[in-house]
């Protein structure tokens, strides 16, 4: 008899776990599957051409590059004053079949455009700055290949809060062997100019489809 009971909850613990264990695994499939949305609510794409732009009203334009401290390499930047968009942005996931973008997910970010800097303008996190510290996103990056030797080419996109409202971020997954120092983007102001680096304090940012 107390060996049949004994079965019996063994029997129950075990059916438990597993629906258990499936549940859990679909909310993180579910949390990993979440797409990014645009100002329309519509999921973004990675045929599609996006402007970054400032989720609060009176806190600067859309990003951009600008030449900082040489010509080149050009570092990610935003615009000033509120009525520039800056310039569009395509996503790329570092899953080349995966067609929209979503949470939580290692991806390209490139401008499309052209500068006099005979590069990509693939967003890579550069080496920490002599003068000021500071980690800036700057050109130059590679597109796709993910590994060791582009593990600073690789950014995630987090939601923040409700509605349509968006963090940038860089902490990697696309190298395990790899040591990463993971932060916010936000934007260092200097010399009236707004530079876009690790930051504990991240510029909130919205997507806004430009696509014709």
């Amino acid at each position: 008899m107390k060996q049949n009971y004994r079965l019996l909850v063994s029997l129950v613990f075990s059916i438990f776990f597993s629906f258990s264990s499936l549940a859990l695994s679909q909310i993180l499939d579910t949390s990993n599957n979440t797409p990014v949305l645009d100002t329309d609510g519509h999921e973004l794409q990675t045929s599609s051409k996006y402007l970054i732009v400032p989720a609060q009203s009176s806190k600067g334009g859309g990003l951009s590059l600008g030449a900082r401290d040489r010509a080149c390499p050009f570092y990610v930047m935003q615009e000033n004053q509120e009525s520039k968009d800056g310039l569009p942005i395509k996503l790329m996931p570092v899953d080349n079949k995966q067609r929209t973008i979503r949470l939580s997910s290692d991806l390209n970010i490139v401008f499309s455009a052209a500068t006099i800097c005979v590069q990509s303008t693939v967003w890579r996190l550069g080496n920490e700055d002599e003068v000021t510290g500071a980690r800036y996103v700057i050109s130059g990056g590679v597109m796709g290949r993910p590994g060791a030797d582009t593990v600073s080419n690789w950014f995630r996109i987090e939601r923040q809060g409700n509605g349509f409202v968006y963090r940038i971020v860089f902490c990697p997954s696309v190298c395990s062997t790899c040591k990463v120092v993971c932060g916010n983007v936000g934007v260092f102001s200097e010399n009236g100019k707004r530079w876009l680096g690790l930051s504990d304090n991240p510029i909130l940012v919205t997507f806004k489809n430009v696509s014709s």
